[in-house]
């Protein structure tokens, strides 16, 4: 008998945003079946299943699902669409989210405040565990969850209090449904990217993205980082294909791993 693993599908929320569609190829290239999830509003799905696959990424297969990840009717019917096109998932990878704005606290707008974090939180993490490890648990399957947290889940960014705070829950939330879900087999971690230009941040970052010029924000990031660089996306990778990997990382859960150029152990 083959000794090989057996790679049920990933799916991953948030798959056309940067993050989500880098770790989609990655894993199609290590031979997992993906299926990435995304509202469509700031980029068709399609469009990103598209991109990926025109990458040579793999022979596994890849498929796109246009879903609002903070309804739970939306993502129980598009898991059922996915179970019937792929099978079961024994992976779910929540990277949807997102910020809105950047404002003093007295300043900050409650309705915002919220949306932010109904993305980050409730569709980022709460929606999509809740349902996804009801099924496996059901169908007594062992699952694996990566959720993506973030520098501000250890330390406030100024003037983005919704994200920060909903960041902060996720980490606090992939420890505590670790414990739960212990004795069920279902792992729980996280990778907290320090910061990684993209296309919801680059405008905070570069004044000038083509010429290299920093805003002084991006500035002060860049002074908080000892590698004295943002990092690229690609070096995301290794640290999910080793949280998935039960026979690399089978023991670990309800850790959340930073992968930041050292920006959280910058001193002076």
């Amino acid at each position: 008998m083959s000794s090989k693993q057996i790679k049920r599908p990933v799916v991953i929320t948030g798959g056309t945003g940067a993050i989500g569609a880098c770790f989609a190829a990655a894993l199609l290239d290590a031979g997992y079946p993906v299926a990435i999830l995304g509202r469509g509003k700031t980029r068709p799905v399609q469009e990103a299943v598209d991109a990926i696959l025109s990458g040579g990424h793999g022979s596994a297969k890849l498929r796109g699902y246009t879903c609002d990840v903070a309804s739970e009717h939306d993502f129980e019917q598009t898991l059922d669409a996915i179970t019937s096109d792929m099978g079961l998932p024994g992976a779910l990878i929540n990277a949807a989210g997102g910020n809105k704005g950047k404002a003093d606290f007295v300043d900050m707008d409650v309705d915002t405040f919220e949306e932010v974090v109904r993305m980050n939180l409730i569709g980022g993490l709460v929606v999509p565990t809740k349902i996804m490890s009801k099924r496996w648990i059901e169908a007594n399957v062992e699952g694996d969850i990566v959720n993506i947290a973030s520098m501000a889940s250890y330390i406030p960014l100024s003037g983005v209090w919704a994200y920060a705070a909903s960041k902060a829950g996720v980490m606090n939330l992939t420890a505590g449904l670790a414990k739960e879900f212990a004795s069920r087999g279902i792992r729980v971690n996280g990778i907290a990217p320090g910061f990684f230009v993209g296309n919801q941040n680059r405008d905070l970052l570069y004044a000038d993205y083509e010429a290299g010029d920093l805003t002084p924000r991006g500035r002060q990031i860049i002074g908080h980082t000892p590698f004295g660089r943002f990092g690229k996306l690609e070096e995301l990778n290794g640290t999910l294909l080793y949280l998935l990997d039960r026979r690399a990382s089978g023991f670990v859960t309800g850790v959340t791993i930073p992968v930041d150029g050292g920006y959280l152990i910058d001193n002076i």
